[in-house]
């Protein structure tokens, strides 16, 4: 079996195809890392979801934060916004069942034969790999249970910034997933910063990119995220893995082949508003 992994889809599903035909996937003897955001913005989003779920046992998917806020919208707790590309995902028969789906998809997963990490936005610089799994069950336990409604209700915000171990109820719920699907800056204390959206070069004073931070407790983990398309892929070290490489913003799509780290890449096709 080859195993590969694939940063933000975003609903770029010709892109998506493109790469997989470069390396002639199999699902029937392959496995696709998707690491989240597998849809929303870019022109195909219900054909994506449609390809991921026909293809779910030949993937190891985690949640990113456009993948929850579809769950959201569904559940009614959201309202859609003029960028959003998911009316169609909606508005199908089968949307039931795609979104029952993603709700057995987790935050994180780490694979102990291969050792790769992986979540939407990364590993939080205070976490190692075993606590973010456990964090990442709690919120799975919540959107497999009746509890996903309040969870859904109250998963928006930005607080608390700093997490604590002895956090409770939504509050630790919100702040475990903002930590793994929105994660891109931290300060000393591994609190995190929202607006910041810049490469590497901008980051403001007092704050180190989650990666950089002096503090890491994952230094030696091989982690493949996405999330943060303005670094294009780029993190200045061989166990980090970023794969978004803003494909839905008029770049590429990246593929990573595990074992040898060999990328393969798929230019954005052009869109009508480009």
């Amino acid at each position: 079996m080859t195993q590969y992994a694939v940063g933000d889809i975003q609903g770029c599903y010709a892109e998506l195809i493109d790469c997989l035909d470069q390396v002639n996937f199999n699902p029937k003897s392959d496995c696709l890392w998707v690491a989240g955001d597998m849809i929303n913005r870019g022109p195909d989003s219900l054909t994506t979801l449609e390809f991921l779920y026909q293809h779910r046992n030949s993937l190891r998917c985690v949640l990113g934060n456009h993948d929850l806020h579809l769950m959201a919208i569904y559940f009614g707790h959201r309202k859609a916004k003029k960028s959003d590309t998911i009316d169609p995902i909606l508005n199908h028969p089968n949307c039931d069942l795609w979104i029952d789906w993603l709700r057995q998809q987790p935050l994180c997963v780490f694979d102990p034969n291969t050792q790769f990490f992986m979540s939407h936005a990364g590993l939080p610089p205070q976490w190692s790999v075993t606590q973010a799994l456990a964090y990442s069950e709690e919120i799975s336990s919540v959107l497999k249970s009746d509890g996903i409604e309040k969870f859904l209700t109250n998963m928006y915000g930005n607080t608390p910034t700093h997490w604590k171990n002895d956090l409770t109820g939504i509050e630790r719920l919100r702040c475990i997933t903002n930590y793994l699907t929105r994660m891109r800056i931290c300060d000393v204390d591994g609190g995190l910063e929202f607006d910041y959206k810049g490469d590497l070069t901008n980051i403001p004073a007092g704050y180190h990119a989650w990666f950089k931070h002096p503090h890491r407790q994952s230094s030696n983990e091989k982690i493949i995220f996405g999330h943060w398309a303005s670094l294009g892929g780029y993190t200045d070290h061989h166990t980090l893995f970023g794969l978004d490489t803003a494909c839905v913003w008029g770049q590429y799509l990246t593929l990573m082949q595990l074992d040898t780290q060999q990328y393969f890449t798929a230019n954005a096709q052009p869109r009508p508003s480009q």
